[in-house]
């Protein structure tokens, strides 16, 4: 398994992970460190062929095993889905991907204007809404190729 939480010295004390997109719940029986990856033994798949059937699928933690945020922060499923508009109410459309790059993540949003990449900084990304399901932005000068800043 690739690992891709920040957080992967949890997953051991974990007694349930969630398989693939279906979040089929299986008991985590042991979990150890190979290669640059982790090596699962749950419940239910006895061996390494039973296993191939669950190759590169994501394995989720339920939210209440998730590691708490700070105020402000989000998890990055919660923002999938969400609206984007600019600080002046032009609509971008649906936040639906979210590129790590290390530096700072990078929001793929599609709509009227086809794909627009947008930083998540704060010169950008000025108010995330979960609740009420949109974020607000920002555009810097090159973001769109017909705009102006607003």
């Amino acid at each position: 398994m690739k690992i891709i939480t920040d957080y992967p010295e949890r997953l051991g004390a974990l007694e349930t992970l969630y398989l693939g997109p279906e979040y089929t719940p299986r008991r985590v029986i042991g979990i150890r460190r190979h290669r640059d990856g982790l090596l699962l033994d749950l419940e239910g798949i006895p061996d390494r062929d039973a296993a191939e059937q669950f190759r590169d699928m994501l394995v989720h933690v339920s939210i209440e095993d998730a590691v708490p945020l700070e105020e402000g922060e989000h998890y990055l499923f919660e923002l999938l889905g969400l609206q984007v508009v600019t600080e002046g109410g032009r609509e971008l459309g649906t936040l639906n991907d979210v590129i790590e790059t290390g530096a700072n993540d990078v929001f793929v949003v599609n709509g009227p204007d086809g794909e627009v990449l947008l930083p998540d900084i704060p010169q950008v990304v000025r108010q995330v809404d979960v609740p009420g399901g949109r974020i607000v932005v920002h555009l810097l000068d090159g973001l769109l190729d017909d705009t102006s800043t607003e």
